[in-house]
């Protein structure tokens, strides 16, 4: 069972995919902007927020739970876009369902395969399960042992939820994505020369789209164009919200 946020009615269908420890709930603001031009819907992806559990993760299985859901609500055509371990999941429904795929949007990571950059919080996140934490402020204090950054450290507390027994855990399948994190960080399993119009938009200061993932990048994607927006990281459309919202409705609909 695949969750979906919903905003705006009756325009061009737009499907958002976050990315890795992400949920629905944090394209909030942008959605809000698109709405005035497209009918958005803002998904969990499986073992994440209110969706469903997967085991084993596949880039083409969770391909195939989204369709499953987009056949269920009628949408047969439609824009996607995808954001890191989003990006990756919608590059898979291109392949795999190109004639639905209006035309495609994949923020800050590229066709191949990545290297562990996630170990240490995983472990924090973990140790909130096992602790159960009784507020927000104490799961903090537990995973800045883990993870420095406090934005960081915010973007993934947005997982919390509170038990009835008062402690709180998180909104993660971390069982599975530790399971399968390998096959997360590798390549989705693409068919080559997609045909759907593609942007890929890159972080200036990200290490998660570089010159050397052109080729591979082509060889999937041959009517793809880059495009990069400056003084930002991964989290490009947290950074500079306006400039990525602006961005993505002109490719859509110019």
């Amino acid at each position: 069972m695949i969750y979906a946020k919903q905003y705006g009615k009756d325009l061009p269908p737009l499907v958002v995919i976050h990315g890795l420890f992400g949920n629905a709930d944090n394209w909030h603001s942008i959605a809000q902007k698109w709405a005035e031009h497209f009918t958005v819907y803002c998904l969990d992806l499986p073992n994440h927020g209110r969706s469903s559990s997967l085991a084993p993760i596949t880039f083409p299985a969770m391909a195939k739970v989204i369709n499953e859901w987009l056949e269920e609500n009628q949408l047969s055509q439609f824009y996607l876009l995808g954001h890191s371990l989003g990006g990756k999941v919608a590059m898979q429904l291109a392949s795999d369902y190109p004639e639905k795929v209006l035309k495609l949007v994949v923020a800050d990571i590229a066709p191949v395969n990545y290297t562990p950059s996630h170990t240490e919080i995983f472990k924090g996140l973990k140790e909130i399960d096992r602790q159960l934490p009784a507020t927000r402020k104490e799961a903090d204090q537990i995973l800045a042992q883990f993870e420095p950054n406090i934005g960081i450290r915010q973007f993934l507390l947005k997982n919390l939820q509170r038990q009835d027994n008062g402690g709180h855990t998180l909104a993660l399948g971390l069982d599975n994505l530790m399971a399968d994190y390998k096959t997360i960080l590798s390549a989705p399993l693409l068919s080559d020369g997609i045909s759907v119009e593609t942007l890929f938009i890159k972080g200036e200061k990200s290490p998660y789209i570089l010159p050397e993932y052109q080729a591979a990048t082509l060889k999937f994607f041959p009517n793809a164009t880059v495009k990069m927006i400056p003084d930002t990281g991964h989290w490009l459309h947290a950074e500079k919200p306006t400039t990525f919202a602006s961005l993505v409705r002109r490719f859509l609909a110019p």
